[in-house]
This record gives C-alpha cells, structure tokens and sequence, in this order.
C-alpha cells in the first residue's frame, strides 16, 4: 500500500483528506516550484502553470490535487492567499 499523508484545510471547522504521499510531494514541489519563478501569482495562472509542469506525469486529478495541497500548503503556513487581492493571489510566505 502506498504511503498517505494528511494534507489539511485552513479553517480548522473543515476537515481535510489523506492523500498518497507520492503526489502530495509532486504538487508540493510543483505549486512551490511556480511561486518561487513568478512571485506572488493568481489562483488561475498559478492551477494552469502547474497544470502544465505536471501534464503526463501525474496520475489523477491535477486541477483536484492542486486545490487540496494548495490549501494545506495554506495550513501550514507556507503560501498564503495576498490579503484583499481580487482576483485571488497566492504568495510564499
């Protein structure tokens, strides 16, 4: 069996999932990968772009993948949505 990994939700009233540790580590790299080329970017340009890095090399749901590790990157407090921005920006923080 694949190892699994809790991946978190900001608001600590949602609950978050377990995911295959694997491809927790793949978005991981590749949302952070984009944030650290590109500065603070929108929610969109920065699900395309890691879209476009991961395409035929990850098995699943990109655009779902991308949202869960996104928000427990979040949780974490390594990324963190740009307060007040619109449309939605994302930043390393």
């Amino acid at each position: 069996m694949d190892a699994r990994f809790p991946a978190f939700h900001p608001n600590p009233a949602k609950q978050g999932v377990t995911i295959e540790t694997a491809k927790y580590d793949l978005m991981r790299e590749a949302i952070l990968e984009v944030l650290k080329a590109r500065g603070p970017t929108t929610f969109m340009k920065l699900n395309l772009a890691v879209e476009e890095k991961l395409k035929g090399r990850f098995d699943g749901s990109i655009p779902w993948y991308f949202v869960t590790v996104k928000l427990d990157l979040e949780a974490r407090g390594e990324i963190r949505r740009v307060p007040k921005s619109k449309p939605q920006m994302i930043e390393i923080v």
